[in-house]
Formats: structure tokens, sequence, C-alpha cells
């Protein structure tokens, strides 16, 4: 953790997106250069669950501290934007800091930050308004600036933003938005039978059948790794647009916490759909390869296993069909964006997750 507190060491305070872990020496912080040397949002707003468990742990104030007060940044500046998002890319070597570009995107580079502010929120026992207040202001530009819907069967999916320009493209990595949404509205202060709590569980309802579709209408069952949306193309809603499934967890994932909070066992059912595709597709002797072409039937796995497919994937397929999982996403606990699974304030014994007012 001491080491790792190093990323923190920019002038803004927003964390870089590398360092060196030796104990002396080695290269200082810095962003790679594919990003233009930016911060990446979804990178520096996916460390404030675990920097508070580290805390809590410890009892270091400091690692709660630095990695909050990035919220506090994204705070701010989401005060000086229209629609409460956030460009993907952000300049962390300066005070203070500022966008780079106009690039909007709740899938890759973006994604995990808008999931993150609700959930800090939750882990801190539903105390820090502010951080559900950020929550809701980026999920209202959501349904204001890249909600759509497709033709011609009124899928729910959300576009990607450059400029004024939409892309009709939806990553698998947005799948995750349908249980957030879910999550966001059993949850919210004003009730679930609040307007806007009806709204965000309509979309998120809406979102988990456009992810199972994007399995379903393959030839394989498996979903690819993004699809661009055609809206003047009469006869299909969507076709592949990366044909790889590298055993991504994102609809399983949505499939999960609707199945917790509904008890609908059409969400069940769907997962049992995906995971036999997997297991048609994907498994070999030593265990579960990628997918190279989701449209063609026969293909022998890659020889790659994500590391995620383990820790995320099969967790939530297994808790989406265990029936006595003491798992409880309303009361107690708090999955971050890897499902590792926290306590949430009021049942984790200590205050340290609860930053100094």
């Amino acid at each position: 953790g001491g080491r790792l507190m190093r990323a923190f060491e920019s002038p803004s305070g927003v964390p870089y997106a590398r360092v060196s872990l030796r104990a002396e020496g080695g290269r200082g912080p810095s962003n790679p250069a594919w990003t233009g040397k930016s911060a990446a949002l979804a990178e520096v707003g996916t460390l404030q669950l675990e920097f508070r468990r580290l805390t809590e742990l410890t009892g270091k104030r400091e690692y709660a501290d630095k990695a909050l007060r990035v919220f506090d940044v994204l705070g701010n500046l989401q005060k000086e934007r229209e629609g409460g998002l956030f460009p993907v890319y952000l300049a962390n070597q300066k005070q203070p800091p500022v966008f780079k570009g106009n690039h909007y995107s709740l899938g890759a580079l973006g994604d995990s930050a808008y999931e993150y502010f609700l959930k800090v929120w939750l882990q801190g026992g539903r105390k820090e308004a502010k951080y559900r207040d950020m929550y809701d202001k980026a999920m209202q530009g959501v349904h204001d600036l890249l909600i759509q819907k497709s033709v011609p069967s009124g899928l729910t999916y959300v576009a990607e933003r450059n400029g004024d320009s939409l892309i009709h493209r939806m990553d698998h990595l947005v799948c995750y938005l349908g249980g957030l949404l879910a999550l966001g509205a059993h949850t919210h202060p004003e009730g679930l039978d609040s307007p806007t709590a009806k709204r965000d569980m309509k979309t998120g309802q809406a979102m988990a059948y456009t992810c199972y579709q994007m399995y379903a209408r393959m030839p394989t069952g498996l979903a690819p790794e993004y699809v661009d949306f055609v809206p003047h193309d009469k006869e299909h809603d969507f076709i592949a647009g990366d044909n790889s499934y590298i055993l991504r967890p994102e609809a399983l994932e949505t499939f999960y916490i609707l199945h917790q909070l509904t008890g609908d066992p059409v969400y069940r059912e769907w997962g049992w759909d995906v995971f036999q595709a997997i297991e048609a597709n994907c498994r070999t002797d030593a265990g579960y390869g990628s997918s190279s072409n989701v449209e063609a039937i026969g293909r022998a796995p890659d020889d790659r296993m994500e590391s995620f497919f383990l820790a995320e994937t099969l967790k939530y397929l297994y808790l989406l069909m265990g029936p006595d999982s003491e798992v409880d996403i309303l009361r107690k606990h708090v999955f971050n964006t890897e499902a590792h699974i926290l306590l949430t304030a009021k049942d984790s014994g200590s205050l340290n997750v609860v930053p100094k007012k």
C-alpha cells in the first residue's frame, strides 16, 4: 500500500497510471504514451473502495484520504460540466487537472468510475451524500445524452459520444450498467417508488435484456466484445463489431444483481444459457479459453484465459445459481469492480471506512 501511494504524487493529487514498486530507485510514476500521457477516468476512479478497506485494516487514514480526494476533484469538475458525464482522459499533471478531448464512454476507460460513485456511497453506510449526488448526476446524463433505442426491436443501449456526435456502439463492458442502475434504484434515498428510481430500474432491466440478446443472437451463444447498432437497418438491431469473446463477466454481473433484487427466475435462465455456451465453445482439458469468433461454430478456443474469468465470471454464475448465498447487496455487502466482496460501514465493525469531515 505504501509503495502504491507514490502514484498519487502528481500536481493535482489524481494518481498516475504507473508506479514502480521498488523499495528504492526505479522510474517515477507516469502515464502511458498511448493515453497521450493522460490519466484514464476508470483508473483514477476505481481505487476508492480498496483504499478505504486498506485504511480499515491498517488504521492509516492516508490511504482513504488520498483516494477519496480524487472524488472531490471529480465532483468539482462535474459541477462545471453539463450533463454530469466526464471525458475518458484527464490531464492530471496540471493543477487543477483538466479533461482532454470530448470522448464520453460508459465502456472502456470510463466504466468503473461511475460504478464507484454509487458503491463508495454504499460502502460508507449511505452517509456521504456527495457521492450519491455524483452518481445521480451522471445517470441523469446517461439518460439525457447516451441512452438510445435500436431499430427494429427497440432494444435499449448506451451509445458513446465524441463531442456532439453519437457513436452507436456498445462494449460488452457496458453490460455492468444494468445491474448498477437497479442497485441504485433499490437504494435511492427517496425510495424505489420515486420517479428517478423507477426510471433507473426500467432502464436497468431493459439493458439486461439487450445484453442477453448480444449472446442469444450469435451462432455460438457467446457475445462479441462490442456490437455496432445500425440505426437505419430495418432487419438487424446490431452487428458484431469485434467478434471475440474473452470470457467477460459484465452481463452475468447484471443478471445476478437483478435476480437478487427481483427474484425473477428469467435472469437465472439467461445465466444458464450463457454458461452452456461457454461450456460448448470455450472449455478445454486444462481450463477455458477465449473465443476468437462468436459467429463461427466449432472453432477451438484460444490458448488464453483471462484471470477475471475465475474471479468474476464464474463467481457471478455460482452466486446466480446458488440458492443459499449469505451475500446481501442491499444491507451488508458491496462488490468491487473485480467482484471482491467488501462489508459496508454498518457491518464492518470499524468507522475508518468513513472519511473525516
